[in-house]
């Protein structure tokens, strides 16, 4: 639902609802708070279950310094309240202790976000912010003075992150998209040094121009269409396979005409009637479609046997696609079969170089490729058949890099190989 519409109380109980489904914070853990427009501060509450917190639970901090609700604010509220007060863009705060980023606050690093032009744009600036006892006034004063230098994360030394957005949509997804690069760098990590995005193309936000479609309205097979993408994307998030910031599906509708995800919505809140049709240089009246729209469109055009085309950004696989390390699918009949090999293509952006990166997509050889620092792009006869790909892939990813501290990988043999390609028909 649009947080529009939703009472500050419902918004800070549905937010931290999502962060601890995802295990970004713990029962004890976290507190998130929103401005109100008279200058009240909604918090959530100390001593509470995260996991069970309900409206009634969340406190109300007045202008006066008095307090409203059935238990006491957090502990931590004084540092929310010293940030709106150094910061009067910021609508919303987020602290939590996600476990990669906690990984980087011991570490004392900051998370490079160049690695994918898409984290570097919703993440904004990185900082760090010296320790102090939590519940303290110099805790405050410490994390808003990082704040006040313009930063938009803020990293706590030996405790974990505070992120500040325009509401708390937008500090959510800041959220979010940052334990997400924090944890793909840490499986990165082990695969050997990183790669990112050339300077020149970070900050470049290139959206393709289109017309309007006449309005029509859509038939059964369009809304059956629509609907099957709905479940598949909120699959994908629920299995970790998309962010809400990242990834975007189309379906096949005729020759040159699909249904895709649209640009910037919440994948977790999409709706059928969200989807966006496109057709040649045109899209529905009023909407926007996913920036991904044209590589989709000359995949369409270059594979008329392809009803479904995902492109996403999944943690384990994209691991593979920022650093110079090969995956390689020769790890158990699944793999093999329903991935085929899985070639790595150089930095490409997903507008500009659309027609390239289409070039070496193909259903029978090469339905999976990754783009180094964009992710991977997975095609397929049916949505069915493309989620299965994507979820083998990230399973796929995730064995290989378990595997590492185990041994050497042991690839199935190219007996075995052959076998496989007799019997399926490869």
């Amino acid at each position: 639902m649009d947080p529009l519409w939703l009472h500050p109380r419902d918004q800070l109980v549905a937010t931290m609802a999502r962060i601890y489904r995802q295990r970004m914070t713990t029962t004890s853990g976290g507190n998130l708070s929103i401005r109100d427009t008279d200058g009240s501060i909604w918090i959530t509450p100390a001593r509470v279950d995260k996991g069970s917190l309900q409206p009634a639970d969340i406190v109300r901090l007045k202008p006066d310094g008095s307090h409203e609700g059935a238990h006491p604010p957090s502990s931590e509220w004084p540092f929310h309240a010293e940030i709106y007060r150094r910061r009067p863009d910021l609508g919303a705060v987020v602290h939590a202790h996600p476990g990669a980023l906690v990984a980087f606050s011991i570490c004392r690093l900051l998370p490079d976000t160049r690695v994918q032009s898409h984290a570097h744009a919703v993440c904004g600036r990185l900082a760090f912010a010296p320790y102090a006892c939590p519940g303290t006034q110099e805790l405050g004063h410490n994390i808003a003075g990082v704040f006040a230098q313009g930063a938009d994360c803020v990293l706590l030394e030996n405790h974990g992150v505070v992120i500040g957005g325009r509401d708390l949509a937008e500090a959510f997804q800041r959220f979010e998209t940052l334990e997400y690069v924090a944890r793909t760098l840490a499986y990165a990590a082990t695969l050997g040094p990183v790669t990112t995005v050339p300077a020149v193309a970070l900050g470049r936000d290139t959206d393709a121009a289109y017309g309007e479609l006449p309005a029509a309205p859509p038939d059964n097979r369009e809304r059956e269409l629509r609907q099957e993408i709905c479940r598949f994307v909120h699959r994908s998030y629920q299995q970790k396979l998309l962010i809400s910031t990242a990834g975007a599906f189309s379906a096949r509708l005729g020759p040159d005409r699909f249904v895709i995800t649209p640009r910037r919505r919440d994948r977790l809140n999409l709706r059928p009637e969200g989807l966006v049709p496109v057709e040649g240089d045109a899209c529905g009246i009023g909407q926007s479609p996913s920036r991904a729209a044209r590589l989709h469109a000359e995949i369409y055009a270059r594979l008329p046997e392809a009803g479904a085309i995902i492109n996403a950004q999944p943690a384990c696989a994209s691991a593979f696609a920022i650093t110079s390390v090969p995956l390689d699918t020769r790890t158990i009949p699944e793999s093999a079969v329903v991935l085929r090999g899985v070639p790595k293509l150089p930095f490409l952006r997903l507008v500009e170089d659309a027609a390239e990166i289409a070039r070496h997509l193909s259903l029978k050889q090469s339905p999976v490729v990754l783009v180094a620092n964009e992710g991977a792009v997975v095609v397929g006869r049916t949505l069915l058949e493309a989620f299965d790909r994507l979820e083998v892939l990230e399973a796929t990813a995730e064995a290989l890099l378990t595997a590492r501290p185990l041994g050497p990988l042991v690839p199935m043999s190219d007996a075995a190989m052959a076998e496989l390609a007799r019997a399926f028909g490869l």
